[in-house]
């Protein structure tokens, strides 16, 4: 079965920064495309980036390019999105998914994911 577990979310000032994790379970972390997402009150939820796990491939979203950055961890089947010089407009819930196969040059698409996890709170506020 597989399970998405996300964590390290909270309360940070602007400027602040963030690491979120991505705990993966049932399948093989080095098979997958791993996203991060974020869903604002009122708005759609969003592509924030996404990692191929077996070559490394990543994407970011415009609004996040220079700031933050996925990476991975095999060995322990998760994926990190390390979140600096975070701004009042990256609070949002953010949540990992997963899919088997999927490019990477569609990889910020929410619609392409099968599994979702249940997503953690970030919050950026003075």
């Amino acid at each position: 079965q597989v399970q998405l577990v996300e964590s390290g979310g909270g309360l940070v000032q602007p400027g602040g920064s963030l690491r979120l994790s991505c705990a993966a379970s049932g399948f093989p972390l080095d098979s997958y495309v791993i996203g991060w997402f974020r869903q604002a009150p009122g708005k759609e939820r969003e592509g924030v980036s996404c990692i191929r796990s077996s070559d490394g491939s990543t994407s970011y979203v415009d609004s996040v390019k220079g700031r933050f950055t996925i990476s991975k961890d095999n060995a322990k089947n998760t994926v990190y999105l390390q979140m600096n010089s975070l701004k009042p407009d990256d609070t949002a819930v953010y949540y990992c998914a997963a899919d088997l196969g999927l490019p990477v040059s569609i990889c910020l698409r929410p619609r392409f994911y099968d599994h979702w996890g249940q997503g953690t709170q970030v919050t950026v506020s003075s």
